[in-house]
């Protein structure tokens, strides 16, 4: 019992954590408190529901022992007399749980406003990413450090100055708007999506995937969504994720190995998050069609459906995807787009025009990454380079601080070698 108590804890835990930790700080105006009184609520329920029994709403009972934390923390404080009187005469004590009425209109610009607040400019990405888990994915700074290939207490040093950082700025809690709230959605998408990239395809370590990364970031991506329904790109991130994470089974063989996309067994792709991944499309097309301007993710989510409606490599429409990919370079020009459309125009147009593709990126472009020596290697060795593209492949292994990956790349070299 003790076991499915804990679990029960843990799952509300990370459903509520970031409705608590918003309303609090909505409350208190302080984010550092705002999080003590919330961990301290989740203690609180870690201490109690294993003899009390889990409450009927759960939500209520964390965000009901928060607010009374919060009342006597401020009573406590001679200094903040003042916001005792401002705040405790809207923070109900009665003993039972309350209904929480008063917090309807607010609980989920609450979870916005500290997206929106993790995001803030003033952090690096990697530090809005490791915000962005803690506060909103409700993860733990261990959980964020596994996921991250980082110690427990760097992590937590890391996200400790991030809220520094934001005390320091005088970051406000209100919802930025205009060109400001435009800005930083697209900030608060490139985290989600830096996540899941971490997840999906890991930059160091043994394991090729961190599925729980890829888990997080498609539930913010679907939070997003259900808090932003207007906005045609948020539903495209959402699609891109979902439909990215259905072949996930399908990526690694049964000893963890790498498995690329051409022979992987499309029987093991999710259909349930094809599923998905194609209605927010859909949805994202539907705004797109009220003059509601489109970007990279739906695109990116556009041609991730290609590949989801293939039955089959054969009956992949690589023209329709090479296209799509021209447009994405116009939307969101850069050298990862190029090389990717580089892959699509080889699929589509014969290695050759793949190749023009990468002929034609700037010199240094991609520097110090293997992304473009393997793509190079790929389309060397479809062209019937094999010694080329064996030395592309060496090169790319060279590159990548992911032991799989390295494997993959190594092995495809060796392949290459003995056809040379």
């Amino acid at each position: 019992m003790a076991g499915t108590t804990a679990e029960a804890i843990t799952a509300v835990w990370r459903v509520e954590s970031a409705r608590l930790v918003g309303a609090l700080t909505r409350m208190t105006r302080d984010l550092d408190l705002a999080e003590d009184l919330a961990q301290d609520a989740l203690v609180s329920a870690l201490e109690r529901w294993p003899s009390d029994g889990i409450p009927d709403n759960p939500a209520a009972w964390l965000m009901t022992t928060a607010k009374r934390r919060a009342v006597d923390s401020f009573r406590r404080a001679d200094t903040l007399r003042r916001k005792t009187e401002e705040i405790g005469h809207r923070l109900t004590e009665e003993d039972g749980v309350p209904d929480l009425t008063d917090q309807v209109d607010f609980i989920e610009d609450d979870v916005l406003r500290l997206i929106f607040l993790s995001c803030h400019p003033k952090l690096t990405p990697e530090s809005r990413a490791a915000l962005t888990l803690r506060l909103v994915g409700g993860l733990t700074t261990a959980e964020i450090a596994r996921g991250f290939l980082s110690t427990e207490v760097a992590m937590g040093q890391r996200i400790s100055r991030a809220k520094k950082t934001l005390g320091e700025a005088g970051a406000d809690f209100e919802l930025p708007v205009g060109e400001e709230r435009a800005a930083r959605l697209d900030d608060v998408m490139a985290v989600v999506y830096l996540i899941f990239n971490e997840g999906y395809t890991a930059t160091a370590g043994d394991d090729w995937m961190r599925p729980e990364l890829t888990t997080e970031a498609i539930r913010l991506a679907r939070m997003l969504a259900e808090l932003m329904p207007d906005e045609p790109e948020v539903h495209g991130l959402q699609a891109l994720l979902e439909l990215q994470a259905s072949r996930g089974a399908a990526r690694v063989d049964a000893a963890g190995r790498p498995v690329l996309l051409d022979v992987q067994d499309r029987n093991l792709w999710d259909e349930l998050l094809i599923r998905r991944g194609l209605a927010a499309l859909a949805r994202a097309e539907a705004l797109a069609g009220t003059g509601k301007p489109i970007g990279r993710y739906y695109l990116q989510a556009a041609i991730a459906s290609r590949h989801a409606r293939a039955a089959t490599p054969e009956e992949t429409d690589w023209p329709a995807i090479a296209s799509l990919y021209d447009v994405l370079a116009q939307a969101a020009p850069g050298p990862v787009v190029e090389v990717n459309r580089a892959v699509a125009h080889g699929r589509a147009s014969g290695p050759d025009a793949g190749l023009a593709v990468l002929d034609a990126l700037p010199d240094g472009a991609l520097a110090g990454s293997h992304l473009l020596p393997s793509v190079r290697g790929d389309l060397l060795a479809r062209a019937g380079r094999h010694a080329e593209a064996a030395a592309s492949f060496r090169e790319a292994a060279s590159l990548t601080r992911n032991e799989s990956e390295q494997a993959l790349l190594l092995g495809r070299a060796d392949e290459c070698a003995q056809l040379s």
